[in-house]
């Protein structure tokens, strides 16, 4: 059974920082992190293969960082300098392949976490 688990949400202040974590125990899949705000669709915001190569939304490049733990099966998405358009619930997503499909579409990733909610503001 797929159970992926996310943690590290939380308000912060625009510019400030915070970083998400989401385990999948045993897995070693392509992974990545998604973002739903009110109102609007679903959007790829970055992902890592098992082999540690990663894609980011134009959004969020040099702003966020995604990396992966495989000691611990956990991936990690440091975010810095957040802006409120960043504002939104964060889910952590598993694909049952080796590398990540470009570009990042929900349809590709099989199995999702509980979400956990980032707030920025202004």
């Amino acid at each position: 059974q797929v159970q992926l688990v996310e943690s590290g949400g939380g308000s912060v202040q625009a510019g400030g920082s915070l970083r998400l974590a989401c385990t999948a125990s045993g897995y070693r899949w392509c992974m990545g992190w998604f973002r739903q705000a009110p109102g609007k669709e679903r959007e790829g915001v970055a992902a890592i293969d098992r082999f540690g190569s990663t894609m980011y939304a134009d959004s969020v490049k040099g702003r966020f960082v995604i990396s992966r733990e495989d000691a611990n099966y956990t991936m990690y998405l440091q975010m810095d300098n957040l802006k409120p358009e960043d504002t939104a619930m964060y889910f952590c997503a598993l694909r049952l392949s080796s590398y990540c499909a470009r570009p990042m579409q929900a349809v590709d990733y099989n199995h999702w976490g509980q979400g956990t909610q980032v707030t920025v503001s202004s």
